[in-house]
C-alpha cells in the first residue's frame, strides 16, 4: 500500500539498540537501560491525589477544549511570572498541548508549507527536523553542539538558504549536545529575528534542568520577544510527568491563536482531570522542579566522574538529562550505530547512537539520566570491562 508523508521518514535509528538490549534481557542478561529519556522519577504525589480526586467527578468525564481551561492556563501565566519574571496574558498568550511533541508538529503546520523553510538545529530531537517536513517545509541545517557557535552558524545557515527560512527552531538546554545559552545569545536571537520577520519557536523542555549555578534563560525574557517568538514550556521533565502529555505554548499572541484556532479541528485537548491536577500541581508544587534539578545534576556527576575514572573524559554538561558523549578515539572508527550496539552487547549499557539525531551526531552517543546512581555505578563498571582500549 502506498502511503503519504511517512514514506519520507527514516528508519528509526534507536529501534536496533532497543531490540539488542530485549535480546539480552530475554536472555536473562541485566542490561542497564541509559538510551531512552523517559523519565523514571515519580510525578508529585500533588498531582496524584488530585487527579484521583477529578477523575471521580463525571463532569470531568466530558469533552474538555483543546486551549485548556482557563485555571490551567491562568497556572501557567503565574509560573512564568515567579520563574522567568514574564507576564502572560492566559486568555491570548497560552495554549495547552497534549505535550511538547503534539504542540511543536501542529504549529509547523501553521507556520510552513511547501515553498517555506525552516532553520534547524543539527544534530537535534527528531521532530525538530520532521516538523517542518512533514508540514512540506525544506529544511536548512544549523550546527549545534557544546563547542560550537550556534549564533554565528545560524546567521551563515539563513545567508546561504533559498527561500529565506520563515521560522527558526531553537531549544536550550538541547537534546541531545546539552549545549546551554545565556540571556545575551537569547537577545541576539531576538534582534536578528525581529529584523528579518522570522518567527522563532523555542522548544524549552528543559527549562528548569540547569546545572552548577546555570539557570536556563527564557525567550520571552527579552524585550520585545513576543513581537516574533514563542516557547514550548512542558510538564514533563520538570515536574516528572512525562506520561500526562501536559504542555503549552506561550508567546506571540496571534501564533497561540493559529494553534488553538488548528487545534479546535484536531482534538478535544487532554483528558480534563490532567489537567486539574496539572493546574493544583503548578500552583502548589512550585518548588518540584528544583527536587527533579537536584537529582539530575547529582546523576550527572555519577557518570561523568565515573566515565572520566575509566579513561572516558569530557565536559560535564551544563543542562538537560543527557550526557552527550564523544566516541572515545580508540573506537571512533566505528559509527555511533555500531558503537553502541557495541556498549549493549559487550557491556550491557544501552546509549542512543548520534546519528540517529541527525546530521553531526555519528561521533556521539548519548546517554540518558534515568537511573539511580546505583545503577549508574554500575553502568561504569560494565563499561570499564567493555572498553580495555581505554
Amino acid at each position: 500500500m502506498e502511503f503519504r508523508r511517512i514514506n519520507a521518514l527514516p528508519p528509526y535509528a534507536f529501534a536496533q539498540i532497543d531490540a539488542l538490549k530485549k535480546e539480552l534481557r530475554r536472555a536473562g542478561e541485566d542490561v542497564v537501560d541509559l538510551a531512552f529519556g523517559n523519565p523514571d522519577l515519580p510525578s508529585p504525589m500533588i498531582a496524584v491525589d488530585k487527579l484521583a480526586e477529578a477523575v471521580r467527578n463525571p463532569r470531568n468525564h466530558r469533552y474538555s477544549t483543546s486551549k485548556g481551561i482557563p485555571k490551567l492556563r491562568e497556572a501557567v501565566a503565574g509560573l512564568y511570572q515567579r520563574t522567568f519574571n514574564v507576564t502572560l496574558d492566559f486568555e491570548t498568550e497560552v495554549c495547552a498541548t497534549i505535550g511538547a511533541k503534539e504542540g511543536f508538529s501542529h504549529l509547523m503546520l501553521t507556520l510552513v508549507g511547501p515553498g517555506d523553510t525552516a532553520l534547524v538545529p543539527s544534530p537535534s530531537y527528531p521532530i525538530h527536523i520532521w516538523g517542518p517536513i512533514l508540514a512540506g517545509a525544506g529544511v536548512h541545517y544549523v550546527r549545534m553542539g557544546p563547542d560550537t557557535d550556534f549564533f554565528a552558524n545560524l546567521v551563515s545557515a539563513y545567508e546561504q538558504a533559498w527561500p529565506r527560512p520563515r521560522v527558526i527552531v531553537a531549544s536550550v538546554p538541547h537534546n541531545p549536545t546539552t549545549a546551554c545559552v545565556d540571556y545575551a545569545f537569547m537577545e541576539q536571537l531576538v534582534e536578528f529575528a525581529r529584523e528579518r520577520g522570522i518567527v522563532v519557536v523555542h522548544d524549552f523542555a528543559y527549562a528548569d534542568l540547569g546545572f552548577d549555578g546555570y539557570n536556563p534563560p527564557s525567550i520571552l525574557q527579552v524585550p520585545g520577544a513576543k513581537e516574533c517568538a514563542v516557547e514550548l514550556y512542558t510538564m514533563t521533565k520538570s515536574f516528572s510527568m512525562a506520561g500526562w502529555r501536559m504542555g503549552f505554548l506561550v508567546g506571540n499572541a496571534e501564533i497561540v491563536a493559529a494553534l488553538a484556532k488548528l487545534k479546535s479541528y484536531l482534538d478535544y485537548g487532554t483528558f480534563q482531570p490532567i489537567q486539574i491536577a496539572a493546574t493544583v500541581t503548578m500552583n502548589e508544587a512550585s518548588d518540584y522542579p528544583r527536587e527533579v534539578n537536584a537529582i539530575y545534576q547529582s546523576r550527572r556527576d555519577a557518570l561523568c566522574d565515573g566515565l572520566s575514572r575509566i579513561g572516558w573524559d569530557f565536559p560535564k554538561p551544563k543542562g538537560t538529562m543527557f550526557v552527550w558523549a564523544p566516541i572515545p578515539e580508540p573506537y571512533q572508527e566505528m559509527g555511533s550505530l555500531e558503537f553502541a550496539s557495541f556498549l549493549v552487547q559487550e557491556g550491557e549499557v544501552a546509549t542512543s547512537p548520534g546519528i540517529g539525531f541527525g546530521e553531526g551526531g555519528d561521533a556521539f552517543v548519548r546517554f540518558a539520566l534515568i537511573e539511580n546512581e546505583q545503577r549508574i555505578n554500575q553502568a561504569v563498571r560494565n563499561l570499564r570491562k567493555a572498553l580495555p582500549k581505554l
